[in-house]
């Protein structure tokens, strides 16, 4: 409400200087199309440009023509003309060409003259002997200028660029960045994220929850049903290009990601051609292979692509004590593992554009996991009597999964620039058998296995489908305004059939889990951004849920079907100074996943036993955040604070027996409380070498609100953890970089967790032909293994854990490309998915089932281009656009991207995805800052006079030049 009565004087001020401007004839009224008040079209009254003599003699001289791409003779809108004195080498004058390529100056004096054209993307073009009598008309007819290739082939337009960026809803960190994310895989990327904290085992948190939602390209997948901890394995590092953390997600996401939605963006190509990348690593913990395949022909592309990833050398060592307080039983346990993984993912993908307004994509996915661990568990188990029942077990586990994602989208383009209409559709299925066996041995008292006493196991066989039809549609209001709306529909079907076997006692009954999920829901956004780049974000989201469950010989379980309204409301303020100010307001909720709902008992280890709980329902969310961020020079900041408030929360609930067998089984019993502050800084110094690092911290208070005092449980207490990165880019195509991240002690329901810490450092050498690379990597290379321990305790029993992880790490890495891809002028479309991001999975980061319907980011990343600064000759106003940036009548969203250029301005905004850049006036100051990004659903603000011409230099003898590159961009060497 605060920051709401500070902008509203902001708002007022703006409407005022509107309507003012609006009084006079020429004035720039009329909003954001530029269109004059009244609405008629006019035809554009040329101005003096700014900085340049106004009493300089006029004449009737006349001056028109056509500028054209000279590969693809379309026309290139927009491009600064000056006409320049020969004698003087003054500017006289200047325009702008129009969205056909056309320019003419009016009311030239007799004399020779020169043109100068320039435009981002282009070589300078000089015309010369342009001579002008007293009542000369000259027409040009179609100019030539060609792209800047080698300014695209030999520059790094983003050079350095910031590892972080701040959007309008979401925080991106690119990985694209990072040479030691060579060989690893998405786990390893997750850990370098602001905001994330994953756990040794691969499991992902956001703010300390672990109901976080995870997509792929904004696609789902049932890989992820399975674990997120798993899944993210199946993806190697060097395919992700960016990783984006929602936190305060719009109505158009489903309503599933508690804390949050993380986003997986993975590298594509749009451009014409083909390669064919080679990517190998290996080391002393793991091996991989990857081959990544691109071609395109005009408007087709083909993708194919096959990863593996084999880990081995994996040893496990724990120590576990289980002390009853009631009944006074004694349970030590003492393991030794070794474990085996295999990895594999492999993709083909086709896009074929229909015509300038249509496009129609595919794909198909298959997943793969095998995973194996052979343990050999001593336990000595003394009783309150005084008996002792030690054993040993060799215990033998795979877990193994084969995933398929297949699917269709649709996307048309209608009449009016923003306007849409898509089709998502997608079917997925996870097959997975997660099996055990044992041999059971005597043991005596000095830890020596005697006789087999005889055999345990169990099989469980279950398959998780879904199958997604989505459409959205989304339209602009006048100039400044968005609405989208649309329809989902997700059917799920999981069935799990399990049965056990037991050669010294009784074995469990056989039984199974069919579990019929179907989720319809509807959504409506509305997006309002004002010239003063205030932006609100309004909309709601209904889904209604039916399930049909039966469970072995129990029948149906006549679970009731539920419906939830889901508000959200967004809020962002971006200031002239690169300052942004975002607040959010949004419900989210967590359906249970698989591995809750699962009525299996896995007895791996048989004094802790694990089982789930079809009833389950889904917990509720409420989070409000405030949070700011600012850029000055090449130093970024991001502030945020948060509260999270859950009901209904789906908690642990642990029992024990008289002989100290733990059962773990799970209800909607919790309760949690969290308030915390993330902080993080990145700066650039000398345009290469990078730093950066920052701490998050939250207070929790858990409590699972259970009436049985000796399950009820609560908790509270800070969670601290700080992370540190930095790079360095050496000459000659070598680069070093290092980092690390450390988490304190974990507070949780029952307990505490330890610490712990995870470092690395990694160097590459790029080939002089700018071909591959190879590069050296190690992780937690200072000590062999380290200990983690989590103790709880309970009205009943207390349990103390010690894992010793043996996590040091090197590996050697190759990359290298064949084939040769060109860029053409042709537009970048995006393409809308299904996601679908309803379900909270085990502790593998809290995810099932991937996510629902945004837009998957183009191949080609956005270029930070230079703005003149406040006060220069030419700069826009607080919160505005260089004053003659864009005639006006001109339709702000319609330009094309240019040829070879993979720059975002001119293209349509996408409010789901991107940040819409301002296009960039011509440059007067070479040394101007990179402009901060726009609001993603926020239009360029056009000049309050839409006729004004481009700015010159303050120094009217100077010509104009391209923009510089970013003060953090470098040239490659």
């Amino acid at each position: 409400m605060d920051m709401i009565k500070k902008v509203t004087p902001i708002i007022l001020l703006t409407l005022l200087s509107l309507t003012a401007s609006a009084q006079f004839p020429g004035g720039g009224g009329g909003g954001f199309g530029g269109n004059r008040s009244g609405g008629n079209d006019r035809p554009q009254r040329q101005t003096v440009i700014p900085g340049t003599a106004e009493d300089m003699p006029k004449g009737n001289g006349r001056i028109k023509g056509f500028l054209v791409d000279s590969a693809s003779k379309k026309p290139v809108e927009f491009a600064s003309l000056a006409l320049v004195d020969v004698k003087t080498n003054n500017p006289i004058d200047g325009t702008t060409t129009d969205e056909k390529g056309a320019f003419e100056l009016t009311k030239v004096a007799s004399g020779n003259f020169k043109i100068l054209i320039s435009f981002i993307g282009y070589k300078t073009k000089t015309l010369n002997d342009i001579k002008i009598d007293r009542k000369t008309e000259l027409d040009l007819g179609n100019v030539n200028i060609a792209a800047d290739v080698v300014q695209l082939n030999e520059v790094e337009v983003v050079g350095m660029a910031q590892l972080i960026e701040e959007k309008v809803d979401r925080l991106v960190y690119n990985n694209e960045k990072d040479i030691t994310s060579k060989g690893g895989d998405a786990s390893d990327v997750m850990k370098k994220v602001p905001m994330l904290t994953v756990d040794l085992d691969g499991n992902v948190s956001l703010r300390g929850s672990s109901n976080v939602r995870v997509l792929i390209n904004n696609k789902p997948s049932t890989i992820i049903a399975t674990s997120v901890a798993d899944a993210l394995k199946q993806i190697p590092a060097d395919m992700i290009k960016s990783v984006e953390v929602i936190t305060s997600p719009s109505a158009k996401y489903d309503a599933e990601g508690s804390a949050g939605i993380i986003n997986i963006v993975t590298k594509k190509s749009t451009i014409q051609g083909g390669t064919l990348n080679l990517d190998t690593g290996i080391g002393n913990r793991g091996s991989n292979l990857g081959l990544r395949g691109n071609y395109r022909i005009g408007k087709m592309g083909f993708s194919l692509g096959g990863f593996g990833r084999f880990n081995y050398n994996m040893p496990g060592k724990s120590e576990n004590l289980q002390v009853g307080k009631i009944e006074k039983f004694s349970i030590r346990q003492m393991t030794e593992s070794d474990n085996k993984m295999a990895f594999g993912s492999y993709n083909f993908g086709w896009d074929y554009e229909i015509d300038s307004k249509t496009s129609l994509s595919a794909g198909v996915r298959y997943g793969m996991r095998n995973m194996r661990n052979s343990q050999d568990l001593s336990t000595f188990n003394t009783q309150s009597d005084g008996t002792t029942r030690n054993s040993f077990r060799d215990v033998n586990t795979k877990d193994l999964s084969g995933t398929w994602d297949v699917n269709v989208d649709y996307i048309k383009t209608l009449s009016k620039p923003q306007q849409e209409l898509s089709i998502s559709t997608q079917f997925s299925r996870n097959n997975r058998t997660n099996d055990f066996d044992a041999d059971i041995y005597s043991l005596s008292n000095d830890a020596i296995r005697q006789e087999l006493l005889g055999q345990q196991g169990n099989n469980n066989a279950s398959h998780n489908q879904e199958s997604t039809i989505q459409v959205d549609y989304q339209t602009p209001v006048k100039d400044n305004q968005l609405i989208e709306f649309g329809g989902k529909g997700i059917f799920r079907q999981v069935v799990s059939n399990f049965d056990y076997y037991n050669t010294i006692d009784t074995p469990q009954a056989a039984s199974s889990l069919n579990y019929d999920q179907n989720v319809a829901a509807g959504y409506f956004s509305y997006t309002y951004t004002t010239k003063s780049k205030f932006t609100v974000k309004a909309g709601s989201r209904y889904e209604y849920t039916s399930i049909d469950a039966t469970q072995g010989e129990q029948g149906d379980l006549s679970i009731p079907a539920y419906s939830n309204l889901v508000p959200s409301l967004n809020l962002s303020q971006t200031f002239g100074k690169g300052q942004t100010i975002k607040l959010g307001y949004n419900r989210r909720l967590q359906r249970p996943g698989i591995q809750f709902l699962n009525p299996n008992e896995n007895a791996a280890n048989p004094q802790n036993i694990t089982v789930g709980n079809p009833q389950l329902r889904p917990e509720l969310t409420d989070q409000v955040e405030l949070g700011t961020s600012f850029f000055k020079n090449s130093l970024y900041v991001n502030v945020s604070t948060f509260a999270r408030f859950t009901n209904s929360s789906i908690e642990s609930i642990r029992t024990t027996s008289d002989q100290g067998i733990i059962t773990t089984t799970y209800g909607n019993i919790g309760s949690k409380k969290n308030y915390g502050v993330n902080v993080f800084g990145n700066m650039t110094f000398f345009k290469r070498w990078q730093v950066g690092g920052g701490f998050d911290a939250y207070y929790a208070d858990l409590t699972n609100n259970n009436p049985n005092p000796l399950l009820a449980a609560s908790n509270t207490g800070f969670v601290l953890s700080g992370r540190f990165r930095t790079s360095l880019n050496i000459k000659n195509g070598w680069g070093l970089q290092a980092g690390g991240f450390m988490r304190g002690r974990d507070v949780q329901l029952q307990g505490t967790q330890a610490g712990f810490r995870m470092y690395d450092l990694g160097i590459k050498k790029d080939f002089t032909n700018k071909r591959g690379s190879i590069g050296f990597g190690m992780e937690n290379f200072l000590a062999p293994s380290f200990k983690m321990k989590t103790q709880l305790e309970t009205p009943s029993f207390t349990q103390n854990n010690t894992n010793y992880l043996f996590n040091r790490g090197f590996r050697v890495n190759f990359s290298y490309r064949l084939g040769k891809m060109t860029f053409t002028e042709q537009k970048t479309r995006r393409r809308k998915s299904v996601n679908n991001d309803d379900q909270k999975s085990d502790g593998g980061g809290g995810m099932d089932a991937g996510v629902s319907g945004g837009a998957v980011q183009g191949a080609a990343p956005a270029i930070t281009v230079p703005s003149p600064r406040t006060g220069a000759p030419g700069a826009a106003p607080a919160g505005g656009r260089p004053q003659g940036a864009r005639p006006a009548n001109v339709d702000s969203t319609a330009s094309p991207a240019r040829q070879g250029m993979p720059v975002q301005s001119g293209m349509r905004p996408d409010s789901m995805m991107r940040d819409s850049t301002v296009r960039p006036a011509m440059p007067g100051d070479p040394t101007a800052r990179p402009a901060m990004p726009a609001d993603s659903t926020a239009r360029p603000a056009v000049p309050a006079d839409s006729t004004a011409k481009p700015a010159l230099p303050a120094d009217s003898t100077a010509i104009p030049v391209k923009p510089t590159v970013p003060a953090d961009s470098t040239k490659k060497e």
